[in-house]
């Protein structure tokens, strides 16, 4: 599996954090930034995480600001993108069982690390069940067209 994984300036700690647990899964990832802790525009960092995941270089996105909010509303413009914001373990499972969630976005001012993690390891081991959800996941992709 191949992550992507951006934040802006609210969620760089967090992100780094992150990126930590992905190398100790041995997970293949890309950090698409910011480098630095200077205030910067969160579309600009989602949409290339977005992007990635659409076009199938990466499996999954992982976005992350201050609440979690912006990023996924960024990531839910991309035609493709099922960006979840979560920040509870019960919906990271959900979302990737009912709703084939791609994109996870998180906030760094909403939740810490320890809880951060439980909730990346919990959404990247689940599948799509498929069945009933499929028709209602086909559904939401109508309303891109």
């Amino acid at each position: 599996m191949k992550i992507a994984i951006s934040s802006d300036h609210g969620g760089n700690n967090l992100r780094k954090e992150i990126i930590q647990q992905l190398e100790e899964l041995g997970l293949s990832y890309e950090d698409f930034g910011p480098t630095s802790d200077d205030s910067v525009d969160y579309p600009d960092y989602a949409i290339p995480v977005t992007e990635g995941v659409v076009s199938g270089e990466f499996d999954r996105g992982i976005l992350i600001c201050g609440t979690g909010i912006g990023m996924s509303i960024a990531a839910n413009k991309v035609k493709g993108i099922r960006c979840a914001l979560v920040h509870d373990v019960f919906s990271a499972k959900a979302t990737r069982c009912h709703n084939d969630s791609n994109v996870l976005a998180m906030g760094e001012r909403v939740i810490g690390p320890g809880l951060a993690r439980e909730i990346v390891a919990t959404w990247l081991a689940q599948d799509f069940e498929g069945g009933r959800h499929t028709r209602r996941v086909e559904k939401i992709t109508a309303l891109e067209n």
